[in-house]
């Protein structure tokens, strides 16, 4: 891929290829290209473990149209508008429903209990509600009776069950409103590992040509179809797997609700092209036994991301399920992608790196203190800059400006370095970083290691506070099936390999790792269970 820009030689400073067309669309003008240049291309297919409801373009379109006008009938242009649901074809209209209406969709995480839906529609000052009754037996329809007089600005509340009895109350001959590509067009709540979720305001042209240029990377094109078992209230499930399809001209096959039995079975009956998901829905199919059974042989390009990917696993996935893997790197405030491996990179580079920065994307690795970029090699904060990134938190202008600055970087919190190449690898977070008697510890370098062992399935490495060092190294492993790695034996594993001020002090086993609904491994619950919670091996 052909750099536009390099920074200061021998810097941390990379800009995508700039030769890439960037058009200047809304999602309302994409979902009409994609209708009238093939209007009877499948474009969405519902994944369900029992329903396999089809929409073509021209019918997406059309039942697209008609929402907004039903939506229109009670929302003014820019208000926003949120939905709490898990996957499902109703949310999928609600989204470009909302698009062509100008309003501005709300996502919020099925999973969350009334203070969380509570703040978030508060915060966002969301005048409408899509949900639906329940959802894993959490009581929405009964938690939305609960909060419901406690939210002024909210005005409307539909139960998605009731989506047709909605749309039937627009107007067939109302027009739709003008929406500009510049236009906000979403508030997409952080996942909240690390403090109270913030919204992050996101606009029609960053997440189309983001999602566009995304897909493009992995050569998708009209003959593919999309598993995609992400969820929609995330970037990378609404934006990223839907737009990313839409704006290639693809079919998208959304899983209703991860279940890695599921997801083999869409792969073999849709004879899907594409597919991928977070390293622990990864790790969940190749343990599955309807692995050995299912043929995934039409697998091209495997997926991964939300968090760090071991080598190991990326290598094992391609071996078992047999397409080749991309890589990507990004953040919600990033709409959200930023950097990609692509299927046809060396092995070395499509396993075990970022890849390099996506078209019309500037990435620097920046001294945190001076934010100068780094030398080649040198570990800093990755920061990126361009169209993708937010126009900020919804009404936070401190928290704002605590991560956007004034030459318009965004600075994502993620240790990485740069190579020569313009290749990125991710080294941990900044809060993340351990510091042990005034050394540094990577957590990053540590589980990659951990996870070669053939006892771990999955590690995650955190500080503890010590009185001595300040802190110490923590691990919490969960084994692979059948194997009970001891304390003693995985220490000696990271003693071959690791100086001993890295390697664990503690070692705890888990049967499953706290993630957000995304995938992302919780670290701060890790952190207070070191402080509460089950006992540890002290090695």
């Amino acid at each position: 891929m052909a750099a536009a820009g390099v920074g200061t030689a021998g810097a941390s400073h990379r800009s995508g290829d700039t030769t890439v067309p960037l058009p200047e669309q809304t999602i309302g003008d994409a979902l009409r290209l994609a209708a009238a240049a093939d209007p009877d291309r499948r474009a969405v297919v519902e994944g369900a473990p029992s329903s396999r409801r089809t929409l073509t373009y021209a019918g997406l379109l059309a039942r697209a149209e008609e929402v907004a006008r039903a939506l229109l009938a009670r929302f003014r242009p820019g208000e926003h508008v949120a939905v709490w649901s898990p996957n499902s074809l109703e949310w999928i209209l609600v989204e470009y429903g909302a698009a062509l209406a100008g309003l501005v969709l709300v996502t919020a995480n099925p999973a969350y209990r009334s203070a969380e839906l509570a703040y978030v529609l508060r915060r966002s000052r969301s005048a409408g509600l899509f949900h639906v009754a329940s959802h894993r037996g959490n009581p929405m329809a009964e938690i939305v009776a609960e909060v419901r007089g406690d939210l002024p600005d909210l005005r409307e509340v539909v139960d998605l069950a009731e989506l047709d009895v909605f749309v039937a109350g627009g107007d067939p001959a109302a027009a739709l409103p003008a929406v500009r590509p510049d236009d906000r067009v979403q508030i997409q709540y952080t996942s909240g590992t690390t403090g109270f979720p913030k919204g992050v305001l996101l606009r029609h042209h960053g997440m189309l040509e983001n999602a566009r240029l995304t897909l493009g990377r992995m050569g998708v094109g009209p003959a593919d179809v999309c598993v995609w078992p992400m969820p929609l209230f995330h970037t990378a499930g609404c934006g990223m797997g839907v737009l990313g399809a839409l704006t290639t001209g693809a079919t998208i096959v959304y899983v209703t609700a991860f279940d890695p039995a599921l997801q083999l079975e869409l792969i073999e009956t849709e004879r899907a092209t594409i597919s991928g998901g977070v390293p622990t829905m990864l790790i969940a199919m190749l343990a599955h036994p309807d692995l050995e059974t299912r043929d995934t042989s039409t697998l091209r390009c495997l997926f991964a991301g939300g968090s760090p990917v071991p080598v190991d696993v990326a290598r094992e996935v391609e071996r078992r399920l047999g397409g080749r893997m991309s890589i990507v790197f990004g953040t919600t405030e990033t709409s959200p992608i930023v950097t990609a491996t692509a299927p046809d990179d060396p092995e070395d580079v499509r396993t075990g790196t970022l890849g390099s920065p996506l078209p019309h994307t500037e990435v620097k690795i920046a001294d945190p203190v001076t934010g100068e970029a780094v030398p080649v090699g040198d570990v800093g904060e990755l920061c990126a800059r361009g169209y993708l990134v937010m126009e900020g938190y919804y009404d936070q202008p401190e928290a704002t400006a605590a991560v956007l600055d004034a030459a318009g970087w965004y600075h994502t919190g993620d240790l990485a370095s740069m190579d020569a190449q313009g290749r990125l690898r991710v080294e941990g977070r900044i809060k993340d970083m351990i510091i042990r008697g005034g050394e540094n510890i990577s957590p990053r370098e540590i589980e990659e290691l951990l996870q070669g062992h053939p006892g771990v399935a999955e590690v995650a490495v955190v500080g503890r506070p010590d009185p001595h060092w300040g802190e110490t190294v923590a691990a919490f492993v969960r084994p692979a099936a059948g194997a009970t790695p001891t304390g003693e034996e995985l220490h000696a594993w990271c003693r071959a390999h690791l100086a001993a001020f890295k390697t664990p002090a503690s070692w705890h086993l888990v049967d499953v790792m706290p993630v957000t609904a995304s995938g992302k491994i919780r670290k701060n619950v890790l952190r207070d269970r070191l402080r509460t919670g089950p006992g540890a091996t002290d090695a």
